[in-house]
C-alpha cells in the first residue's frame, strides 16, 4: 500500500491518501482517517452506486463524516474508490460517449477491488476488517465476505438490495432500466456504460424521499452542498460540462435490475462473521422483502443484528442525529466491539 503524504490532523485524527493495486492496471485511491491510537479494529468503507468515497463518508462539515464517527472510536477508517469512481482508475470507456460501451463495472470487479483493499489493511493491521457497505456497497461488500471469509470479521449491511424477490418499484420490471422490447431484461443498450449526475441529480432521489415539505428538518443544508461538491470534485472532468457532472459506472444498475427482478448475486447463509442488517423506512433503493430475506439466510452467521429507523432515508448517516443518523452510528459501534 503505497502512501502520499499525510494531511494536516483534524483535532486527534489524521488523514492519509494511499493507493492499492487491484489487479494490473487497476490502482483504488483510499483514505485513511486515522485515530492516534488505534484501539479498536480497522474498518473499511464502501460507497454506493453514484458518489464515491469520500463524498459517502468523510464530508469536511459537522455530521458529515461517518469515518470520523468511527476513527473517533478509536478505529482505523479506510475509505475507498472503487475503480471507475473518484480519484480510482477508470476504464477508458468512461472518456468516451456512454453509448458507446456496455455497462461497466460489474459487482465481480468491484469485489476485486475490496477485496485487495481490506487485504492490505488486515496486513497493515494485523487482524481481520470490518467492512461497511452502503446501498450498493452492500451488495459489494457481502460478496466479498462470502468469497474471501478469512478478510472479514464483522460486517455492516445497510440500505442493501438483496435479491431473491421479484418486483421493485425504481428498478425492476417495467421501470427505466428495462427493456420494453424484451419483458425482464436490463436496458443495456439505452443505459450504456455510465451515467453523468449533476447536482440536481444527485440530491433528486434524496429530495423525493424525505417525508417532510422542508429537507431542512431532516439534514443540514450544509451536508447536502458538501455532498453535491465531493461527489461533483470526485470527477476531474464535471466542470467540462455544463452543468457539471460526475460520472459513475452503470454495471451497478446491472446487477441492481438483476437483484430487483429476483435474481442473486451472493446468499447470506455463507457468511459466518458478525452482521448488523440495517435498513431505513424511507430508503428507495432497498426493499423490506430484501431485509426479510437478508435476515432469514443469515443463520451462519457469527451473530446478526437488525436495525430498522423508522424516520431515515437512504442517506440516514448524513441525516440529523435525531432522524437516525445517531441510532446507526450507535449499533455500527456495537457491532465493531463484538469480540
Amino acid at each position: 500500500m503505497a502512501q502520499e503524504p499525510t494531511a494536516a490532523a483534524s483535532g486527534r485524527l489524521g488523514r492519509a491518501e494511499l493507493r492499492v493495486v487491484s489487479e494490473p492496471g487497476i490502482t483504488v485511491r483510499v483514505r485513511a482517517v486515522l485515530p492516534d491510537i488505534v484501539t479498536g479494529r480497522p474498518v473499511v468503507l464502501v460507497h454506493g452506486a453514484r458518489a464515491d468515497g469520500i463524498a459517502a463518508f468523510d464530508l469536511p462539515v459537522p455530521g458529515g463524516s461517518l469515518a470520523e464517527d468511527l476513527a473517533g472510536a478509536g478505529h482505523a477508517v479506510y475509505v475507498l474508490d472503487v475503480r471507475g469512481f473518484g480519484a480510482s482508475t477508470r476504464p477508458a470507456a468512461m472518456t468516451g460517449p456512454p453509448g458507446d460501451s456496455p455497462p461497466l463495472v460489474r459487482a465481480s470487479e468491484a469485489a476485486t477491488d475490496i477485496a485487495a483493499v481490506a487485504g492490505e489493511v488486515a496486513a497493515r493491521h494485523g487482524t481481520p476488517v470490518a467492512l461497511l457497505g452502503w446501498a450498493t456497497g452492500s451488495v459489494w461488500a457481502g460478496l466479498v465476505a462470502v468469497q474471501h471469509p478469512a478478510l472479514v470479521s464483522h460486517l455492516v449491511l445497510h440500505n442493501t438490495l438483496y435479491g431473491g424477490t421479484d418486483g421493485h418499484p425504481t428498478m425492476g420490471r417495467g421501470s427505466r432500466l428495462a427493456d420494453p422490447g424484451r419483458p425482464g431484461r436490463f436496458a443495456a443498450a439505452a443505459v450504456g456504460g455510465y451515467r453523468l449526475s449533476t447536482g440536481a441529480d444527485l440530491l433528486g432521489g434524496w429530495d423525493r424521499t424525505i417525508p417532510a415539505a422542508d429537507p431542512d428538518g431532516w439534514r443540514d443544508p450544509a451536508i447536502a452542498e458538501a455532498y453535491v461538491s465531493a461527489a461533483l470534485a470526485g470527477d476531474p472532468t464535471s466542470h467540462t460540462r455544463r452543468p457539471p457532472s460526475s460520472r459513475s459506472p452503470a454495471g451497478p444498475l446491472a446487477d441492481a435490475f438483476l437483484l430487483a427482478t429476483g435474481g442473486s448475486l451472493w446468499n447470506a447463509s455463507e457468511l459466518r462473521c458478525h452482521v448488523l442488517a440495517s435498513r431505513a423506512a424511507h430508503d428507495f433503493l432497498s426493499r423490506p422483502e430484501d431485509l426479510a430475506a437478508l435476515v432469514r439466510d443469515l443463520r451462519n452467521a457469527r451473530s446478526v443484528e437488525v436495525l430498522e429507523l423508522p424516520q431515515g432515508t437512504h442517506f440516514v448517516h448524513l441525516e440529523r442525529p435525531e432522524r437516525g443518523r445517531a441510532a446507526f452510528v450507535a449499533a455500527v459501534l456495537t457491532l465493531l466491539a463484538a469480540p
